[in-house]
């Protein structure tokens, strides 16, 4: 089961990326393009994610992810729910997400120091 302290770990670390509350709930962002955030119980996690992937990965795992809501269908976004996902996985859906609002040079480089993936 995933926990938002991997997450915040991560999102710690990853460059460009930093951590706020905004009415109560916990967001990584970088500049001002949110990547992931939590849910006011930290048990479902929202992350960027490819538009046109996105009903894909809900269909094939209905019970570990879901479409957002209707009013965010316009976003690049799918949400997680923590305790369906393991660490591991949590970590390389946060790193993708960030990703995608990083420059690709930032990108290439965290791949260079992190041969093996998240983690």
């Amino acid at each position: 089961m995933a926990t938002v302290d991997d997450v915040r770990a991560l999102g710690s670390e990853l460059e460009r990326s930093y951590e706020v509350v905004v009415r109560g709930r916990l967001k990584f962002r970088v500049g001002q393009i949110v990547y992931v955030a939590f849910d006011l119980d930290e048990r479902v996690m929202g992350f960027a994610f490819p538009r046109d992937e996105r009903a894909e990965l809900v269909a094939a795992e209905p019970a570990k992810f879901a479409l957002p809501s209707p009013s965010d269908m316009r976003f690049h976004w799918v949400h997680a729910r923590l305790p369906e996902l393991d660490p591991d996985e949590a970590r390389e859906l946060v790193v993708d997400a960030w990703r995608m609002v990083v420059p690709q040079k930032v990108s290439r480089a965290y791949d260079l120091t992190h041969p093996a993936g998240p983690g």
